[in-house]
């Protein structure tokens, strides 16, 4: 065992806490829901980036490569300063949704760089201009932009011109579970010698203003070299200076005078050091150098290429020699991070490729994020505090009185999702099992605790609204993560985790049974779904006209869920034969879904046409006007290949009762018996395949997928057919044309905001969906199944090496292109592509061009994009896992 997984096996079975201190700190607090208290849930404006520096946050606290313990009590991050910037380099600046002209967009270049599951060892990058920088052209130049412009970026400004700027490298070791030591390493890349102010912060979350507690911790300067840390939490700490420095105090409150203008008792405000440091003010810290709040001011001149050291620990009390051991602890958690990663990546021999899977590993770590939001007190308000306008008791998300939320969690990114949602962390723990399966597991758990879970059985989908709803994917990840999870034991598995959280989704299955099949047709809405803007209306709104939507997609989610049920359940019923009636209460209820989907035109809610070979919604029309297929040919139509599984005959053998009631049905209801393939072959037995699809209805949904005219682009599996991009799709209604049209980079259309776009990107989490049914296919039909690919190629292959193509193609999004050495997910960007300083340091976007691949929407959406951590598997398939073996 090495030494970082005997950390983890330490922390799991409580002998030391390893995970206590991690980098929970957001970047980015301003702007969230759980901070807003407007009346009209104006959460941009109630706070904003301008209040940032001044305003103490209720909920939580953020910073620039921030660092804090689980229930983020003490935080630390960095502070930089240029000398021309109008503020310290406290937070990530960006743009608002409304400031964006394509949604909110973080205008900073930094990168995540490695990180250990126990986070004993983490690395960040972030780039400094030296010169101002430009706050206002951002804001001003997006502004005027429209949605059929790109986005205005912080490279477009040309403050990176010959290389002005600053290398400011973040690492953290632990030498113990609470014994952290940072270095910041800083690099001038400019031709000139240059001045930068760089201050280590340290400061307390605001616990003590809300009315329910008022002990109030301290930092009290020892000496210029030292500082003690005392919060009756976390018991005494001080915090070590490996160089003197201007110690520099305030406290963590609101300067109301700036904020509202209004005088306030408090003195040295959560901003004195900004104050003090940029605006020459001396009255804004406190001279007996001690509050809740400070930073060791370091001015370093660079000359050009120089480098410079800042070395800090945060450790026990009375540490005689805190620096003596410090290189020779942060080598040896450097060489121990290696040495995990080389395990973990052995059958990888790219060294490319191990680069791409370690920083999409870094990402996920990096973005696990201390949450705290509790819905009854934010609807109530603090004690201390005015009430709250009483418009919020029936505003957003007034119906979620019971979500009481106090957690690590794994979010989709740090500064424009720095929260939660349901289908995002489900494909996150998919590469997390491969790092921390306990940490994994734990996530899976979390959003069906009655704290989180909606007493209706509703999963909470994101902050902006839990209401809304996200794929049901929950299921199919707690499968996912339980097999791979077994096959690294070697041991029967961790049941008791599969079993809690089966029980917790019966409830929430039973929700989307009674909620979204209004009328019994076992066809679903689902409404938002995660598409955003992908079909002719807002799916999370009513109908401008009114009527309903039938989705293909909903009810491909739901008989996916359905599957997922029954596996879950006969997985269970190894040891406990009772769960076999669940398997077949969910075989059942899959069968009804396929057969409503499969109809060949019995019920006016076929969902699949005839001509056109594809899938497509439903539109009911009001005052029963009948029902109208929209037909938009787009990822909606592809989602009916994620329902499928394959039941060998060891599985069947294992659960009599279940086959029994199987074979009964196939007997007596020789319809739904149609829906159900059997298969035999000498050594391998009986084999049954469960899919929405028949082998002919497969061939045809794979010929539009393939086609590069449609939907097969060099880098995965388009979101929209590209046949709209001359010839778009029009609805009219009531006088209105409703249009969709082929849009392979950001989102020109209003609908979300604008902030992303399924009407033509590649989206890595779905096409990661398509590989991994594509190979469940392959498991059932084998090597004499074959299909065209690409389509009219002539080129027939197995529908594994169709997999392995896919799989490949989203690689290449990342890896560096054998003949060019350019990485597509960097588009046209020079500086990206070929300088030295840029060209290793990879970004997992939210999605990426359906054209050329470049990276799109949040730059750090590191979450679900992570997934290519498992697609770089050399030979990776859900055979290795699922079925636990090779």
């Amino acid at each position: 065992m090495n030494a970082e997984n005997q950390r983890l096996e330490e922390a799991n079975t409580g002998k030391k806490d390893w995970r206590h201190y991690g980098s929970y700190l957001s970047e980015r607090q301003w702007g969230t829901v759980r901070e807003d208290y407007s009346a009209g849930g104006d959460a941009w404006n109630y706070t904003n980036f301008n209040m940032a520096r001044s305003y103490a946050y209720r909920w939580g606290e953020e910073g620039l490569a921030g660092f804090c313990d689980t229930q983020q009590l003490l935080c630390l991050s960095i502070a930089l300063w240029n000398g021309q910037d109008p503020f310290l380099k406290e937070q990530l600046f960006g743009l608002s949704g409304p400031q964006g002209n394509h949604g909110e967009d973080v205008k900073e270049l930094y990168y995540f760089l490695d990180a250990t599951p126990s986070h004993s060892y983490q690395k960040l990058l972030y780039k400094y201009p030296q010169a101002a920088f430009p706050y206002e052209e951002l804001v001003k130049e997006n502004g005027a932009r429209t949605r059929q412009q790109p986005e205005y970026e912080l490279l477009d400004t040309g403050i990176f011109n010959e290389s002005r700027y600053y290398d400011v490298f973040v690492e953290m070791a632990k030498a113990d579970a609470d014994d952290l030591l940072f270095q910041y390493t800083i690099v001038n890349r400019g031709p000139e010698a240059t001045t930068l102010h760089v201050l280590p912060q340290l400061w307390f979350r605001n616990t003590w203003t809300w009315g329910y507690d008022d002990y109030r911790p301290s930092l009290k300067a020892l000496s210029n070299t030292s500082v003690q840390v005392s919060r009756r939490e976390l018991g005494e700490l001080t915090w070590y200076l490996n160089d003197p420095a201007e110690l520099l105090f305030c406290d963590n409150h609101t300067n109301v005078e700036r904020i509202d203008g209004h005088p306030s008792g408090e003195q040295f405000y959560k901003d004195g050091i900004n104050g003090y440091v940029v605006d020459k003010k001396q009255g804004t810290v406190n001279p007996a150098r001690t509050g809740t709040k400070a930073a060791a001011h370091y001015t370093i001149t660079l000359q050009p290429g120089e480098i410079r050291q800042v070395r800090l620990r945060l450790g026990p009390a009375g540490l005689t020699a805190p620096f003596a051991d410090f290189e020779k602890i942060l080598a040896q958690r450097q060489h121990e991070a290696d040495e995990f990663y080389a395990e973990l990546q052995q059958e990888i021999t790219e060294a490319d490729a191990r680069l791409v899977q370690r920083q999409a590993y870094a990402g996920m770590l990096w973005s696990k994020q201390f949450y705290d939001y509790d819905v009854p007190r934010w609807l109530a308000g603090d004690p201390a505090l005015p009430p709250p306008p009483p418009e919020r008791l029936n505003g957003r998300n007034a119906e979620w009185k019971s979500l009481t939320n106090y957690d690590i969690i794994s979010m989709p990114d740090t500064w424009e999702y720095p929260w939660y949602a349901a289908w995002d962390l489900a494909f996150h723990c998919l590469p997390l099992v491969q790092l921390d399966p306990e940490f994994a597991k734990s996530q899976l758990r979390l959003l069906c605790h009655d704290w989180y879970m909606h007493p209706n059985g509703q999963l909470p989908a994101y902050e902006w609204h839990f209401s809304d709803v996200n794929p049901p994917v929950h299921a199919w990840a707690t499968f996912r993560v339980f097999k791979i999870d077994q096959k690294q034991r070697g041991d029967a598995g961790d049941v008791a985790f599969l079993e809690t959280v089966f029980h917790r989704l019966l409830l929430n299955f039973t929700w989307w049974v009674n909620r979204k099949d209004r009328d019994g047709h076992n066809i679903f809405e689902g409404g938002f779904l995660g598409l955003d803007n992908i079909g002719v209306f807002d799916r999370s709104a009513p109908l401008p006209f009114g009527g309903t939507l039938e989705q293909a997609d909903g009810t491909a989610w739901v008989a996916m869920f359905a599957l997922n049920m029954m596996r879950i359940a006969l997985e269970l019923s190894q040891t406990n034969p009772v769960y076999q009636d669940l398997a077949c209460k969910f075989f059942e209820h899959f069968l009804y879904i396929a057969e409503a989907m499969t109809n060949v035109g019995n019920t006016a809610l076929d969902l699949w046409d005839d001509e056109d070979e594809f899938y497509y919604d439903a539109l009911n029309k009001p005052d029963g006007g009948g029902h109208e297929l929209l037909k938009v040919r787009s990822m909606v139509g592809l989602i009916p290949l994620f329902a499928v599984e394959v039941l060998d005959e060891d599985v069947l053998m294992g659960a009599p009762i279940f086959l029994a009631r199987m074979n009964w049905l196939l007997t007596n209801r020789p319809g739904l018996a149609d829906l159900v393939s059997h298969w035999q072959e000498p050594g391998k037995g009986a084999r049954r395949l469960l899919s929405l699809l028949r082998g002919h209805r497969m061939k045809r949904l794979l010929f539009r997928m393939l086609d590069p005219n449609e939907f097969l682009s060099d880098h995965g599996i388009r979101s929209l057919s590209r046949v709209y991009l001359d010839n778009p799709y029009v609805y009219k209604a009531d006088g209105t044309a409703f249009v969709v049209n082929y849009q392979p980079a950001e989102s020109q259309s209003d609908m979300f905001g604008g902030n992303s776009n399924w009407r033509g990107p590649v989206w890595f989490p779905v096409n990661f969906l398509i590989v991994e049914s594509l190979q469940r296919f392959y498991h059932y039909y084998g090597d004499d199944f074959k299909v065209e690919c690409p389509t009219n190629s002539g080129n027939y292959v197995t529908i594994l090496d169709v997999a392995d193509e896919l799989a490949q193609r989203l690689n290449r999004l990342f890896l560096r292109d054998e003949k060019t050495g350019r990485r597509a997910c960097f588009g046209t960007r020079d500086i990206f592509q070929n300088d030295p300083n840029f060209r290793d340091y990879v970004l997992f976007n939210e999605y990426f061009n359906g054209d050329t691949g470049e990276g799109l929407g949040a730059s750090h959406q590191t979450g679900w994009t992570g997934l290519v951590a498992k697609l770089l598997l050399p030979h990776y398939t859900i055979e290795s896992h699922y079925e636990n073996r090779k």
